[in-house]
């Protein structure tokens, strides 16, 4: 599976982003999709991860209730929609999935990861 994260941008503070991650080369409702992000100077971190069914998803608390993910039926592509953007937000964002989910959002159990997406929130 080849993943592609998307739609990044420089933003001003309270505004908004959506990006896409898009899967190619596997049976991509199969899997378990999760963001991570990375800020200069800091560790990877979670973001949010979506069941394979789209049913669940799964926050980290510095992001519940600006983030959402969500996975239409029947597209190969997991959207983060970003609202009320904050500076610490900036950060490279990736998205990853567990070839067989666990029940761990954790970094070392993403068996894949796409590129990361840059974004930048401005004060």
């Amino acid at each position: 599976v080849q993943l592609q994260a998307s739609g990044g941008g420089l933003v001003q503070a309270g505004g908004s982003l959506r990006l896409s991650c898009t899967a190619s080369g596997g049976i991509f409702n199969r899997y378990a999709m999760a963001w991570f992000r990375q800020a200069p100077g800091k560790e990877r971190e979670f973001v949010g991860g979506i069941s394979w069914s789209g049913g669940r998803s799964y926050y980290a608390d510095s992001v519940k209730e600006r983030f959402t993910i969500s996975r239409p039926d029947a597209q190969d592509t997991v959207f983060l929609q970003m609202n009320s953007l904050k500076p610490e937000d900036t950060a490279v964002y990736y998205c990853a999935a567990p070839r067989v989910f666990r029940g761990s959002w954790s970094e070392k159990d993403m068996d894949f990861w796409g590129k990361g997406t840059q974004v930048t929130v401005s004060s």
